[in-house]
C-alpha cells in the first residue's frame, strides 16, 4: 500500500489497515468493469457512499456505527478489486472467504462489530442492490425491466441524480475519505 503497509490477503490484520489506504484504492477501482457513460469511472468508492446515503433515506436513524458500514461494506474491494457478481459466483466459497476476512479486518481497524446485526446486513444488502439498480439504468446502458429483473426495483427515493455522477479520481477519494471523517467523528 502506499502507506507503507503491507496486508497479508490470507490473514490481514487490523494493524496493517488505514482508510487512506482504502479510499485511494476504491477510488481507482471501476464499477461494472467501467462498462459506463462518462469521462470518468464510476468508481466503489462513489458506489459506497451512494449505499450509505440509500441507507439513510431508508432508515433515517440509522447509527453511526451502521452508517460507518454501509460506506464500508465494499472496502475489502481496495486490494481485491470488483468482480461482477455472476463471476464471483463462478469462482465460490474460496473468493467470499477471503473477502469476508479482509472485511473483519477492516471493521475491526475502525472498532465496529466484527459481524454486524442481521438487521444491518439485510439493511446493507437492500440498500446495495437498489444502488446498483440505479448505476445500471442511469450509467450502464440496463433497461429499466431488465435492471428489475436482476436487482429488483430502486428502493426508497429515487432522487440520487448527483451521486450517480462519475467524478475523477481525486475528487472521489476526497469525498469517500471526507464522509468516514464525519462518521467517525460523529456527524
Amino acid at each position: 500500500m502506499l502507506s507503507g503497509r503491507r496486508l497479508d490477503l490470507l490473514d490481514p490484520s487490523p494493524l496493517d489497515i488505514e482508510i487512506e489506504d482504502i479510499a485511494h484504492g476504491l477510488a481507482r477501482v471501476a464499477r461494472w468493469n467501467g462498462q459506463t457513460h462518462g469521462d470518468f469511472i464510476f468508481s466503489v468508492a462513489q458506489h459506497c457512499l451512494l449505499v450509505e446515503k440509500i441507507a439513510a433515506s431508508l432508515e433515517p436513524s440509522l447509527s453511526r456505527e451502521d452508517r460507518l458500514f454501509m460506506l464500508l461494506h465494499d472496502a475489502p474491494e481496495y486490494v481485491i478489486g470488483d468482480m461482477i457478481s455472476p463471476f464471483k459466483a463462478a469462482i465460490g466459497e474460496a473468493y467470499k472467504q477471503v473477502e469476508n476476512r479482509i472485511l473483519t479486518a477492516i471493521l475491526q481497524r475502525f472498532s465496529l462489530p466484527a459481524t454486524p446485526s442481521r438487521r444491518t446486513l439485510l439493511l446493507c444488502k437492500k440498500s446495495d442492490r437498489a444502488a446498483a439498480f440505479l448505476e445500471a439504468t442511469k450509467l450502464a446502458g440496463f433497461t429499466e425491466p431488465e435492471a428489475r429483473r436482476i436487482f429488483g426495483g430502486p428502493a426508497g427515493s429515487n432522487d440520487f441524480a448527483e451521486q450517480l455522477s462519475p467524478l475523477p479520481i481525486e475528487a472521489a477519494q476526497e469525498r469517500f475519505l471526507e464522509r468516514f471523517r464525519r462518521l467517525e467523528g460523529g456527524s
